[in-house]
């Protein structure tokens, strides 16, 4: 039951075909059992390689392949409907490590670490939240100091997605934490440098297959050419690499919402009751039509952010949208799939409860639910 492809030039058809026979092929066949040992899923992401999805949206002079963020956001759902984990793994590693390099770094940046992340030879990570720093970017604690020709970094980064595989990571420090955003700067860190260090966080709810850790800074020294923009830059460029990423985890979102809505027809034509298929019944019934309503308002959604940004136009608003709607869209198609599943639902390694896990992390990254309907608020009112 794949998504109508009319509304999709050629190209985008063929590529959503594309990755779609990999998701059913490979991704979907392996996500349980990623999810029960909690397990970077390898293969799949040296799968995703091969196809050379890593470099979409990247610059080709730098190793990537060009595209769109339409393109971005088909990719996405369908890797995300076959394995919502890797999902999470392809867009922290594109949509906000190397797209960041991408969008703003310098052309010595580009050269040093596009290559290697755009073929997917080295994983990226993006550092931003902190213990006492989520929704409010701007109160990171994270501290940039001088010391001769050397920035020196210390601090502490929290729930930050790849960080056990990454060898690139993105990471945001301030000058002065009592000038909040203005004194935020964007600098790129390598793994082995001295000073950093990695702890794995356990005991996720969902998307368990994608490592999530605690990134210790400790004195890094930092040449200068690591810094990303100059004094100031860090914040604005930061907001604008969420607004583009809240596309993607829409897009995820809306892999998440069409696959509890596979798992819900195909269920319910085959589980049986009163002497007939379950999908004869309204209640169910109701609940299938329900859901394939909130996919495709999602996915037109989502559409429509991709585009405005593919044409240049504003599009934070309707990202902020788009994320809601479809986080919440994801959320609601998970929860009918168990209810239609009843107690096999409820129990690993049924899809329907994985995906009930996996959903309600697109509600709480890239900026909370309450954070978008903030944002698209703020972007109807005239503030006073």
């Amino acid at each position: 039951m794949p998504p109508h492809d009319g509304l999709l030039t050629e190209e985008e058809a063929i590529l959503r075909r594309t990755v779609r026979d990999l998701a059913d092929r490979e991704l979907a066949p392996r996500a349980a059992e990623y999810d029960r040992q909690g397990r970077f899923p390898q293969e799949n992401i040296a799968a995703i390689a091969a196809m050379g999805l890593f470099g979409l949206t990247i610059d080709q002079e730098y190793g990537g392949s060009g595209g769109t963020a339409r393109q971005l956001s088909i990719v996405t759902e369908e890797l995300s409907r076959g394995c919502a984990a890797t999902g999470t793994i392809y867009s922290a590693h594109l949509s906000l490590c190397a797209r960041y390099i991408d969008s703003f770094g310098s052309r010595d940046q580009k050269e040093r670490y596009l290559g290697d992340l755009a073929s997917g030879r080295v994983m990226g990570a993006f550092a931003l939240t902190e213990p006492d720093a989520g929704s409010d970017a701007a109160a990171i604690g994270t501290t940039v100091t001088d010391q001769g020709d050397d920035f020196v970094i210390s601090g502490t980064k929290t729930f930050i997605t790849n960080a056990a595989e990454a060898q690139t990571f993105i990471v945001m420090a301030t000058r002065d934490q009592t000038e909040g955003s203005r004194a935020i700067e964007t600098f790129i860190v390598e793994r082995d440098m001295p000073g950093v260090s990695i702890t794995p966080q356990s005991g996720k709810l969902g998307i368990r297959a994608s490592s999530t850790c605690q990134v210790d800074l400790d004195g890094v020294k930092l040449a200068h050419g690591n810094r990303i923009g100059g004094a100031g830059d860090g914040f604005g460029m930061t907001m604008q690499v969420l607004d583009s990423s809240r596309v993607t985890i829409a897009a995820q979102a809306v892999g998440i919402a069409q696959a509890a809505l596979e798992e819900t027809v195909s269920y319910a034509q085959t589980r049986t009751t009163f002497g007939r298929a379950i999908s004869g019944h309204q209640a169910v019934r109701w609940m299938i039509a329900d859901s394939a309503t909130q996919v495709e308002a999602a996915r037109q959604l989502t559409y429509r952010a991709a585009s405005l940004q593919d044409a240049g136009e504003p599009f934070a608003a309707a990202a902020s949208m788009a994320k809601l709607f479809a986080s919440r869209a994801a959320v609601e198609c998970a929860d009918r799939a168990v209810q239609v599943h009843g107690g096999a639902g409820y129990f690993a390694p049924a899809t329907a409860e994985r995906l009930y896990r996996d959903a309600k992390i697109t509600e709480i990254y890239e900026g909370t639910s309450e954070i978008q309907r903030l944002l698209i608020a703020r972007s109807l009112l005239t503030e006073k």
